[in-house]
């Protein structure tokens, strides 16, 4: 895992990179209409403002990628007490709230600022456990890449892509006040590097990031070209001798001492549930997640001949479930017609969704992309980008699908987890709609504050309501798109498992990856991508889907329990889309306290 100097609260587990290439719908898009706040939500998001000017100068990127203002040209902090410098800034935000806590009376402020008191307290847990446990070393080239993408992107307005030039100069050490990042990160990492205590970075991670050093380059290049951004030469220049000579020293320094395992300190990794909101002890998960695998593992059993039969698949045994499984992906949809190709699933999926009174949903196209090899390098999994959600002016989220996955080696595995027509339904539903894309829509459009769209964040809130919507729309699938449901269900149990045990030392990584091909039957890209992801990127993560999931299902049941048939789906659907990123404890006590009250009330 790298050590970064903060992690914020609104950092997405979905991938937090911006688009670099365009699209052909994205300018069609009419501009979404939020309507006016009401005043506890304008009131709430004045405090609000006192976290994320706390936060923003040591994270400016994210800042910008979110839409607050006043953060384009700037670049996250590196200098000297960092931590501590953070730790101080979260603490007294914290006071500050917790002052205006004490005399708030409105039931809804006072629940936001409890989320914002919370999101600090987080911070500085992070910023601690970093300090005491980890060896603080950064990937830069990804870190500058994601930085300029997050402004050289369609979904920036031409008047602030034009920083980006200011932002390249910062990175380099081009301007007076500033010190090349690259420099930065080296003096964080040796004036640590003699504590024999602190937890190195693993090999794999160090490797990879070697491996993707050229990809950055280019990538940062394509995308001050792609733009026209002028007079940018120089800073291109210097900041591609500065990552490459950062490769050289990282492969002399810090790989020669780097572990050869990827587990993390205990305390570190049980916070990192904890971030990402797993609130239960990790054997519980694996316990509950193993229950899940076999219950998905026999569904999928008893639907493979049907599938077989509906294809006309030619298997030797169409009981045989990864059989048929490979033999759906025999059909490839080559790269240039993949888009096209989801395109068509994406525009059936509205209709059916507005049919079936699911929830409401937009009258404008979605937006979906293939990712760039640099983007690809730095979010290999299907992933979405959502809008500025700080001063929207109608941009539109993306669907990204990246089609490779980079290798230690420089090489590239190719996924076939994604490129075939039954796999485009469940995909689409999740990073679409009626999963993420509603999602963030929604928060823009209806107003939700900023404490419940960026501070509330954590991944099991996202990506429960992501694999909920999944389920929503399998009914109406074809029989082969269902079959792709369980398989990314089963993946979801298998994340749940295989995660804590590798964090926790109870499986090795070859075992993990024959699990993931062998009973799940993802590409070795896709395997790759997923251990990478438990094991360095982003520990702790993967098992939020299915907790997240299971949440919502039991808040869900309880609201069909207590309101028998007045029940609605999509009323339900909807109210939960409005209480923004809500964690579960809150969703279910808003469903319960608001929701079955108000649908009783109805006649």
């Amino acid at each position: 895992m790298k050590a970064l100097p903060l992690s914020l609260a609104i950092v997405l587990a979905i991938g937090l990179s911006v688009p670099a290439a365009p699209t052909a719908r994205a300018a069609d898009a009419p501009a979404a209409t939020a309507p006016a706040a009401p005043a506890w939500v304008a009131r709430s998001n004045e405090f609000s403002q006192i976290l994320l000017k706390a936060q923003a100068p040591f994270a400016p990127e994210e800042a910008s990628f979110f839409g607050i203002p006043g953060y384009d040209d700037q670049v996250f902090d590196l200098k000297p007490k960092v931590g501590e410098r953070f730790r101080a800034a979260m603490a007294q935000a914290k006071a500050e709230l917790q002052g205006k806590l004490a005399v708030e009376k409105d039931p809804n402020v006072r629940q936001d600022l409890q989320i914002l008191i919370d999101a600090a307290s987080r911070n500085i847990e992070n910023s601690q456990l970093n300090e005491q446990y980890l060896l603080p070393w950064s990937d830069v080239g990804q870190n500058v890449f994601t930085g300029l993408q997050a402004l050289l992107s369609d979904q920036t307005p031409p008047e602030r892509r034009a920083h980006a030039l200011a932002r390249l100069q910062r990175y380099a050490g081009l301007t007076a006040d500033t010190t090349p990042l690259v420099q930065l990160a080296k003096d964080r990492y040796a004036e640590r590097a003699g504590d024999a205590n602190l937890t190195r970075p693993s090999k794999m991670e160090v490797e990879q990031a070697l491996a993707n050093s050229d990809t950055y380059i280019k990538g940062i290049a394509d995308l001050f070209a792609q733009y026209k951004i002028e007079g940018a030469q120089p800073a291109l220049d210097a900041i591609g001798k500065q990552l490459r000579d950062y490769a050289d020293w990282t492969r002399g320094e810090v790989l020669p001492r780097a572990r050869d395992d990827a587990k993390l300190p205990a305390p570190v990794y049980a916070f990192q549930l904890k971030q990402m909101g797993i609130d239960i002890d990790p054997q519980l998960l694996m316990q509950r997640a193993e229950v899940e695998f076999m219950e998905t593992r026999a569904a999928m059993r008893q639907l493979a001949p049907q599938v077989a039969a509906a294809k006309g698949l030619k298997v030797d045994d169409p009981n045989d479930y990864i059989a048929v499984l490979h033999a759906l992906k025999r059909d490839t949809i080559p790269n240039d017609g993949l888009e096209g190709e989801y395109r068509k699933v994406i525009d059936a999926i509205d209709p059916i969704i507005r049919k079936q009174g699911i929830v409401d949903v937009p009258n404008r196209p979605m937006i979906m992309r293939l990712g760039s090899p640099a983007e690809s390098a730095a979010q290999p999994a299907p992933h979405f980008l959502p809008a500025p959600l700080v001063g929207n002016t109608g941009q539109q989220g993306q669907f990204v699908l990246p089609v490779s996955v980079p290798t230690a080696d420089g090489k590239a595995l190719q996924y076939d987890d994604f490129n075939f027509a039954s796999a485009a339904w469940t995909l689409s539903a999740h990073e679409g709609r009626p999963g993420h894309e509603l999602q963030f829509t929604a928060m823009i459009e209806r107003g939700v504050s900023l404490a419940r769209s960026m501070f509330a964040f954590n991944s099991v809130n996202v990506e429960g309501w992501a694999l909920y919507a999944e389920a929503e729309m399998v009914p109406y699938e074809p029989v082969d798109g269902q079959f792709i449901a369980l398989q990314l269900r089963l993946l979801r149990a298998a994340r749940a498992i295989l995660d804590p045990m590798l964090n926790l030392g109870l499986i090795d990584r070859a075992s993990a990856d024959r699990v993931l091909e062998g009973e799940v039957g993802v590409s070795a890209a896709m395997a790759k991508q997923e251990l990478d992801r438990y094991m360095f990127n982003m520990p702790g993560q993967a098992g939020s889907y299915f907790y997240g999931y299971s949440r919502l299902l039991q808040t869900r049941m309880d609201a069909e329990l207590a309101l028998g048939p007045k029940f609605d789906r999509k009323a339900f659907n909807n109210f939960v889309i409005g209480q923004g990123m809500l964690p579960p404890d809150l969703l279910a006590a808003a469903v319960k306290e608001q929701f079955v009250p108000q649908q009783m009330a109805k006649k």
